[in-house]
């Protein structure tokens, strides 16, 4: 017999005999005995959070129906969320709260995004310091009706004087908070065309638009501003008499100042 053949045989014994051996090891392992607890796995720790059942708009209460107690990972529980073992009760006590921002189902209820208001929505979602005003617009004077709440724009006025027409941005960046009754955007919408438009403004902003206002009655117009714009300072105005407007009358081109 060659010295292949022998190696070969000699290495399929060895393998024979290990592998005897570890069945042997396995038979001989005794028993499970009955009514003996098998070792558990380990637990992963929950706790109770209170979150939304369903789709809870911007606006509205958030109601005892509409939030419930979930198991939730211990390690993933963030600060502000709200803990049965904490508060046992908030469920009863959070249901006549306001959702200052919309809330999506299985979302965790924060106190950051709720409001405690016996007043009407708008005035629960209205920031602290601000104040909600309304201006009279029409489809042509915003954007073609293409403008929704929480948009920006910048307010145009636009008025005679002197038999010379004026045009100047009175404020910009503006936050829209409704349009007409609507304060947020329904799914699948992509235009409101309303009669009114409400404004988040500061106090003296409400007097630049209120000025405004009686200079061009019906013609302030909204300009819907890009999304990237909405990091910039908000509100900013312009000061009145410094900006400058340029009219063509009986063919010829004059800039006056605008407010003046």
């Amino acid at each position: 017999m060659k010295p292949v053949q022998l190696i070969l045989i000699g290495v399929a014994s060895v393998a024979a005999l290990g592998a005897g051996f570890m069945i042997m090891n396995l038979n001989n392992q005794p028993a499970p005995v009955a009514g003996q607890p098998v070792a558990a796995q380990p637990q992963i720790k929950l706790k109770k959070v209170l979150i939304a059942r369903e789709t809870i708009p911007m606006g509205s209460a958030l109601g005892d129906a509409r939030i419930a107690w979930q198991d939730w990972p211990a390690d993933s529980v963030s600060e502000g969320y709200i803990l049965q073992e904490t508060t046992p009760e908030a469920q009863k006590d959070f249901a006549p709260t306001i959702a200052r921002a919309t809330f999506f189902p299985g979302e965790p209820i924060r106190e950051a995004k709720i409001v405690r208001s016996d007043s009407g929505y708008l005035s629960a979602i209205l920031p602290a310091g601000k104040r909600a005003m309304a201006v009279r617009v029409k489809a042509d004077t915003s954007a073609g009706g293409f403008i929704l709440p929480n948009d920006r724009v910048d307010l145009i006025s636009n008025y005679t004087k002197d038999e010379t027409q004026v045009t100047e941005t009175v404020l910009k960046n503006i936050r829209i908070l409704a349009i007409d009754q609507l304060i947020e955007e329904k799914e699948g919408q992509k235009a409101q065309v309303g009669q009114t438009a409400t404004l988040e403004l500061t106090e003296a902003q409400v007097e630049v638009v209120t000025e405004a206002k009686s200079l061009a009655g019906n013609n302030l117009i909204l300009v819907l501003r890009s999304i990237e714009d909405a990091q910039e300072k908000n509100g900013k105005t312009r000061k009145r008499g410094r900006g400058k407007v340029k009219v063509i009358r009986y063919g010829k081109a004059t800039e006056i100042k605008a407010g003046n």
